[in-house]
């Protein structure tokens, strides 16, 4: 009887989802023709002389330099394998190899400004060695690299002028690509080399043995990334050459996925074997069909144009809603081809990173997910390098304050992120004391568990109503446009709006539940 209604029910949830995606894509296909002449960014395209929403210049930077991008990694992957098989080269001769060959990128990337890159970096290298073994190492790593998080965006990467009249001629080659904002990884790198070379001498929790039992990967002779990441490495790995190594490793160097340092050095030796040829090959073709789709949509609904143009101010609270949910995946598809390429490159070469965005934006229902879900490499730095050592689920409800503000600032020195990291905040919280009551809850009858699954479907649905308005207050209308927008959707007009796309995602949340009671399904006949 059970099984029964949940089919239906399934049934059901997968007609309205249907139902849903073809009046959100006909509407939008529908405003985007009416006002392409409004908005700003529109290019002229390939697909069927459409125009291209080329608004976003991450994205316009990025598809632009494809070819290029893809020719020097393609030389870069070449060169460093041959070396490895014809020099038989470990750690240390790779970490020379992939040094010089990310000099030379680096290089064109930033031009002299490489020397600031290179001299922060040297700086934090002697405060790590120096103060490694001594109680006050937290406070002194975290108080270099917050100084010049800040620092180098005050100052936006500083001038060679300043330090004097006869450096001022190296102010005409500073490349092509701002080097402080690709420092913001950099410093991540700095802070996790930092930690684990601490570790490495304070001795490490990790119980490979029970990690091996629990682990799929291991168990098949393989090694997981969290093994490569917790296990410390030698103490001769840690040196000066395999550290600027790390830091300026060319294929994750501009944007990720962010590696741990462990992970990094552990596969200088051995490349990583978790992919096989096939695996990467495939890996790629999937990469090349999602960027198929951002061509789709790019040329066809311009929902970052509207964003950008700020003429989501004239349209009805439907259209807002449609706009702003069209931004949020426009973004996910923009990072998953952007971290995913890089990535790709990154396993080619023989070292595996993080996966980011290893679940769809369209299947999560919780801010804990969602987050664990979208930069996940960089969500597993922040549990590993910030949340651990303050405190841990001890200190959960302030923790979250002090790693939110951190992400925002990382990020940018700007008033609508930090608004957006603290509304995250404010809606995070009550998940999580209402997530630890759930846990505390067993239902003890059929009508119970059915009670409670109607529970947990209405706060889904509204977690990702607040994750919406945050990001959108975050990415498409700012601190200022907060105002207009609970006036607009809370209007006569704005009401049903607001009431149907309650509804909606309350449907899809219990979707999502279908889809995660499948995938336990699926792993229990696997076990």
């Amino acid at each position: 009887m059970k099984s029964c209604w949940k089919k239906r029910e399934l049934t059901f949830l997968t007609l309205y989802a249907l139902l849903f995606y073809i009046i959100i894509i006909r509407r939008s296909l529908q405003i985007s023709r009416d006002y392409h002449h409004k908005v700003s960014g529109l290019r002229p395209g390939w697909l069927a002389d459409q125009l291209n929403d080329t608004s976003d210049a991450q994205w316009r930077n990025f598809r632009g330099n494809l070819p290029v991008l893809t020719a020097v990694f393609g030389i870069f992957a070449f060169v460093a394998y041959m070396l490895r098989v014809y020099c038989q080269l470990k750690a240390r001769g790779m970490a020379v190899v992939w040094l010089l060959i990310s000099l030379i990128y680096l290089t064109y990337l930033h031009g002299a400004c490489i020397i600031f890159i290179l001299s922060i970096a040297s700086a934090n290298f002697l405060i790590v060695k120096l103060f490694a073994r001594t109680k006050c190492f937290s406070s002194a790593l975290w108080v270099f690299n917050l100084f010049f998080l800040i620092y180098n965006r005050i100052h936006g990467g500083y001038s060679f002028s300043s330090f004097g009249h006869h450096w001022a001629y190296l102010d005409n080659f500073r490349g092509t690509f701002r080097w402080h904002i690709c420092f913001n990884f950099v410093i991540l790198r700095m802070i996790s080399f930092g930690y684990d070379y601490h570790w490495a001498h304070h001795g490490s929790h990790f119980d490979q043995k029970k990690h091996i039992q629990r682990c799929h990967i291991c168990k098949a002779g393989k090694v997981c990334y969290l093994h490569l990441q917790e296990r410390s490495v030698p103490n001769d790995k840690f040196s000066f050459s395999i550290y600027l190594c790390y830091l300026v490793y060319a294929p994750l160097y501009i944007s990720g996925p962010i590696i741990s340092f462990n992970a990094f050095a552990s596969q200088l030796d051995m490349p990583q074997n978790n992919y096989s040829v096939r695996d990467v090959s495939w890996y790629g073709l999937r990469w090349l069909f999602s960027l198929f789709l951002m061509e789709l949509m790019t040329h066809l609904l311009y929902y970052n144009a509207f964003a950008i143009s700020g003429l989501w101010k004239q349209l009805s609270p439907m259209d807002v809603f449609i706009i702003g949910y069209g931004v949020l995946n426009f973004m996910w598809l923009k990072f998953f081809l952007i971290w995913r390429y890089f990535r790709l490159w990154s396993l080619i070469c023989g070292i595996e990173a993080p996966e980011n965005m290893p679940k769809c934006i369209n299947n999560c229902y919780n801010l804990e997910s969602f987050w664990k879900n979208w930069h996940a490499s960089f969500n597993k730095w922040l549990v590993r390098y910030m949340y651990i050592p303050l405190g841990g689920s001890q200190r959960k409800l302030l923790n979250v304050w002090v790693i939110f503000s951190f992400v925002a600032i990382w990020h940018d020195l700007e008033w609508k992120l930090l608004s957006w990291a603290w509304l995250t905040c404010l809606f995070f919280v009550p998940e999580m004391i209402l997530k630890s009551l759930a846990n505390t809850f067993q239902a003890e009858s059929a009508f119970g568990e059915f009670i409670f699954r109607e529970l947990s479907a209405v706060a889904g649905a509204v977690t990702i109503t607040c994750l919406m308005v945050a990001n959108l207050v975050g990415y498409v209308i700012g601190p200022s446009g907060i105002n207009w927008f609970i006036s607009s959707f809370l209007q006569k007009e704005g009401l049903p709006v607001l009431g149907g796309m309650f509804m909606t995602f309350y449907v899809g949340t219990k979707l999502m539940f279908h889809i995660d009671d499948a995938k336990k399904r699926r792993h229990q006949h696997s076990t």
